[in-house]
């Protein structure tokens, strides 16, 4: 099906969840493109609004019918805009969310991304709701088109699914057991990125590093690194979620010895206690994590680690957690993605007993933030007077007095706010900086800058603003810096 360039129909994809939904909703928006339609621009009420919708955060079901409750007015005096949810939720929920907002055109699931434009066509000319939902994958789906966000970075999956059983988690229900990539099928991605001006690569999983599974070969993860330091012009790699029950000495050399994978680590926790862990059916202990950790410092002593951890889960007592804070304190996270338990229907979690009060999750929750927030400033004030190569971000510039600071992250993803001469680099730019002050969450680096390397990438998102200039951009021009939050990492709770 393909939209004529006459009668293009405008959409916009919302996006909700992980770093797995965000990069399916630049596949979503391929698709789109790809049959002829265009982007809607800032405050237009778009033709076809995608939801891209996530069932792990919580209350994300509320969410979604309050903001599908938003747009039945323009619907109503629209009736040829289209309105469809796709994703995890959709997944879960199938034919509720038609009968809850029967004003939505399409529900499509996490296995059909590719089928939206023929669903949406169909929904027009029957003129009812098109439900499409498979079960499964029967392959991966490698040549969907995408729209990246980014000109300079990119996620590349190179699985879906997951073949785990946590007690806390739905998404192997949604997204099925795992379905790997061929190797060569992610290098000639990571390849045509390049080709194209981008510079960074973030390999997507469920579980990351049990890629192979799928076709017998367990070390197939870092032997994928290892290629991926072959790609020439890619300067750098990473990737998120490892699962610690499946990480291996030959990912941390591989990690270690290939000169483009980044230095930086982010490890689920879940939890510190072993008897909690046992209950989530996370199938390694502390001792097994703490080893990790260690291994990977020896191999990589600038290591930037961080993870992920639940508080409150049912039955949790204070010395389980309180082993949670040995751990914590033990493995020096630069940062940590933290969130209180709250019940998941369709979990094995959601109906155990000994359900853990509201105010004493938070209690817990409050804690663990004021460790941690302690632990990264610590971490991050053993920065200071290191020189740092940074990749310009895209956000909103800040200007402090005279100074004006854009943004970007260093080589471990701490994020960097750098002062800027008279020449201001352009998102996708390289700059060398040195670190003059530390806080829990970013540094500052106020000096000169020490270099400035104008790349390819930053060429092509000039193209995309419609500069022509390869000076960068004035103060007069909108300008860039503070990077947007990075997605939480795939299927992290909350």
């Amino acid at each position: 099906m393909t939209v004529t360039q006459e009668s293009a129909r405008t959409y916009e994809v919302r996006t909700y969840g992980c770093q797995m939904n965000v990069h399916d909703s630049e596949r979503l928006s391929g698709l789109l493109e790809d049959a002829g339609y265009v982007a809607a621009t800032d405050g237009e009420t778009a033709d076809v609004v995608v939801f891209n919708t996530c069932a792990v955060r919580e209350n994300a079901d509320n969410r979604l019918y309050g903001n599908l409750g938003h747009l039945r007015p323009a619907k109503v005096k629209n009736p040829d805009m289209q309105i469809a949810v796709g994703g995890c939720l959709a997944q879960k929920d199938q034919g509720e969310i038609v009968r809850k907002a029967p004003w939505v055109d399409v529900v499509f699931g996490t296995h059909n991304i590719g089928s939206l434009p023929v669903l949406l066509e169909r929904a027009r000319i029957a003129g009812e709701a098109q439900v499409e939902l498979k079960e499964s994958l029967e392959v991966f789906p490698s040549t969907l088109p995408t729209k990246r966000e980014s000109a300079y970075a990119a996620w590349v999956s190179v699985s879906v699914g997951c073949n785990n059983t946590c007690t806390f988690c739905i998404v192997p229900a949604l997204r099925g057991k795992e379905k790997d990539r061929r190797p060569g099928d992610v290098l000639n991605e990571v390849r045509t990125l390049v080709d194209q001006g981008v510079l960074e690569v973030t390999l997507l999983g469920q579980n990351v590093n049990t890629y192979g599974v799928e076709f017998g070969d367990r070390l197939a993860f870092g032997k994928l690194l290892r290629a991926c330091g072959t790609v020439e012009g890619l300067e750098r790699v990473r990737f998120t979620s490892p699962h610690p029950a499946a990480f291996t000495d030959d990912v941390i050399a591989a990690m270690a010895e290939t000169p483009n994978v980044m230095h930086q680590l982010h490890m689920p926790l879940q939890s510190g206690s072993d008897r909690v862990l046992k209950a989530m059916r996370r199938s390694y202990r502390a001792e097994r994590y703490l080893g990790i950790i260690s291994r990977v410092r020896d191999a990589m002593p600038d290591a930037a680690i961080s993870t992920d951890i639940i508080v409150g889960f049912p039955g949790e007592t204070e010395e389980d957690f309180q082993a949670t804070l040995d751990v914590v304190r033990e493995s020096r996270f630069a940062n940590a993605f933290t969130f209180q338990y709250s019940i998941r229907p369709g979990t094995p979690a959601a109906t155990m007993p000994d359900q853990l009060p509201k105010e004493v999750v938070q209690e817990r929750y409050e804690r663990l933030v004021a460790l941690q927030e302690e632990i990264s400033w610590a971490e991050n004030k053993k920065q200071v007077g290191r020189t740092l190569e940074v990749l310009v971000a895209e956000g909103e510039g800040r200007k402090d007095a005279a100074t004006l600071r854009l943004s970007g992250r260093a080589g471990d993803n701490r994020l960097v706010h750098f002062a800027v001469g008279d020449e201001t680099p352009r998102p996708g730019d390289m700059v060398t900086v040195e670190v003059t002050y530390a806080a829990p969450h970013h540094l500052v680096a106020d000096g000169a800058l020490r270099s400035l390397r104008r790349t390819r990438a930053g060429d092509a998102w000039a193209a995309r603003q419609g500069f022509s200039t390869p000076k960068g951009i004035s103060l007069g021009m909108p300008t860039i810096g503070r990077p947007a939050p990075l997605p939480p990492a795939v299927c992290s709770p909350s």
